[in-house]
């Protein structure tokens, strides 16, 4: 299902966030959004799952714009796994999971075949197939992360949005969500900080850099280190992946330095 994010522009507490932003994701591609922090990455994402609603522009979910849709609609649409997770959940994972069931059903339906399926098929998409009776709160934070990825997928939407979703999992768990993320081709938008990640797994990035958009493309075509310069204020060299090819960002760690002038404003 197609993405659109057209004009979009976001207050908060009186002070705009982001500002005439535009980012579309085809059916089944997977687009990023890197940027420093306090670029607005996550605030762009928040108004797709429908956490805040813009002050102009709008999203359009397979041509429909989201905050014309239900609640459940919408959820049907587009799963969400945000920055701000909960901890506390007295509930055992497989509970947490069947969560993302909720959209389809009525007031006190009980769980159907179909859910009991995705519930189990998502568990095990994420490697914790053998711990659905373990309670959410026991879990260490990846562990959590990876409940919370299973339960959008168990959602079973169109549309996957991921705000920083390698965070706390460990090397192995941070390639295996990238490599489901590649194989199952659901249209995503997805927040990293890791730039090598995203040059990894994203069709496109967009970059944002104090609220707006400066450059948008293929990864091989946005990180160049002249931009990288400018707007993460890191000297680093792009390279060729040896193993896939990818471009691949190695950082000078012992001579930090700020970008070139007029790099930002060239991608414009």
């Amino acid at each position: 299902m197609r993405i659109a994010i057209e004009d979009l522009a976001v207050s908060l507490s009186g002070r705009t966030v982001v500002h005439g932003i535009d980012v579309i994701a085809e059916d089944g591609e997977i687009v990023g959004l890197v940027g420093p922090n306090g670029s607005g990455k996550s605030t762009v994402l928040r108004t797709v799952y429908r956490h805040l609603a813009p002050d102009a522009g709008r999203v359009l979910v397979g041509g429909t714009d989201i905050r014309t849709l239900t609640p459940a609609q919408s959820a049907q649409r587009v799963a969400a796994l945000p920055q701000e997770r909960g901890s506390d959940f007295e509930l055992s994972v497989r509970e947490v999971v069947a969560m993302g069931r909720t959209p389809y059903k009525r007031a006190f339906a009980g769980e159907d075949g179909t859910d009991t399926e995705l519930v189990a098929a998502a568990l095990e998409r994420v490697g914790m197939a053998g711990a659905g009776r373990r309670r959410f709160s026991a879990l260490s934070g990846g562990e959590r992360q990876r409940v919370l990825l299973a339960r959008a997928l168990a959602q079973d939407p169109r549309v996957l949005v991921l705000d920083e979703p390698t965070n706390h999992l460990d090397v192995r768990h941070q390639v295996e969500l990238l490599a489901l993320l590649r194989e199952q081709r659901r249209t995503t938008l997805i927040a990293l900080h890791d730039l090598n990640a995203a040059a990894s797994v994203c069709d496109r990035l967009h970059v944002l850099h104090d609220g707006a958009l400066v450059a948008s493309g293929a990864p091989r075509e946005v990180l160049t280190a002249d931009l990288l310069a400018e707007v993460f204020g890191v000297r680093v060299a792009v390279v060729e992946h040896p193993l896939t090819g990818d471009p691949l960002i190695a950082f000078d760690h012992r001579s930090p330095a700020g970008g070139l002038p007029g790099a930002v404003a060239a991608a414009r």
